[in-house]
């Protein structure tokens, strides 16, 4: 496992937003979000440099752990069809999101939002550090635009008493080598969540579960094959990280990439 090259380009922050459309409403959800919000809510704004959207289709959701009231970010459990993902460079977070709490008021003003979703998740991340499975890896920088074909997000409590720099150590030296060894899981990145601020708080709708105080980790890993070929390997994962005593789970849910300008997997989620 190796760490790629410098470059001055940096991921600093991440958007994290998990959403259900509303039952009948997946095909123009899926569009609206597609042609129009991905651009004009996120990715024209200043310092935002990649995105990507994911999809949970019912046999995906069936999967995710745990499966009742302690999973701490869906509620409930199979809640959250598609998750985008977005990154900001380091430094400027503040430049994009003062932006970007006045473009979403002006796309409601604008009738430009869509009515018929729920957030389920939606959350403001730092990015802490991400470990690799080659010796020359694909940057995190760039795996929202590799194309890779499965993500998997794993979230975890700190327990009471247990150092962050505790439970960094263990991920880093024996939670995370075993699930990339060997495996198409190409690298697993760690963030920090950020308190919802007056732009979050002031949101035209609802965002769903709060991102987690400061024990909360979230992981996500970027697998080049569906995740259902390796997801006992997420599942051994996950019952490590309980056994250890250093963190609880709280969620461990795979998605597939969706194919864009299309309506694959809209059939799906239910």
């Amino acid at each position: 496992m190796g760490q790629p090259p410098e470059y001055p380009v940096k991921l600093g922050s991440m958007l994290y937003t998990l959403v259900d459309p509303n039952r009948g409403h997946e095909v123009e959800y899926n569009r609206w979000y597609e042609r129009d919000h991905f651009y004009a809510g996120c990715m024209i704004g200043p310092w935002l440099f990649a995105g990507s959207r994911w999809v949970a289709t019912r046999p995906l959701k069936d999967l995710r752990l745990p499966k009742d009231e302690t999973n701490s970010m869906a509620d409930p459990w199979d809640a959250g069809s598609y998750v985008a993902i977005y990154w900001i460079h380091a430094d400027h977070f503040s430049d994009h999101f003062d932006w970007a709490g006045e473009q979403v008021q002006w796309l409601y003003a604008n009738n430009r939002g869509f009515a018929e979703r729920t957030h389920r998740h939606t959350a403001l991340y730092d990015h802490v550090e991400t470990a690799y499975r080659d010796d020359d890896p694909v940057p995190v920088e760039l795996a929202l635009d590799h194309g890779y074909a499965g993500q998997v997000s794993v979230a975890f409590d700190r327990a009471e008493g247990v150092s962050a720099e505790e439970l960094a150590a263990w991920v880093r030296t024996e939670g995370v080598p075993p699930l990339l060894e060997g495996s198409p899981i190409a690298m697993g990145s760690s963030w920090s969540a950020i308190p919802r601020d007056h732009n979050t708080s002031n949101s035209p709708m609802p965002l769903g579960t709060p991102p987690g105080g400061p024990e909360r980790t979230l992981q996500l890993f970027f697998l080049e094959s569906d995740p259902r070929d390796v997801w006992d390997r997420f599942v051994d994962y996950a019952a490590r990280i309980d056994a250890s005593g250093l963190a609880t789970v709280g969620f461990v849910a795979p998605f597939l990439k969706t194919v864009v300008g299309t309506d694959t997997y809209t059939d799906q989620l239910w």
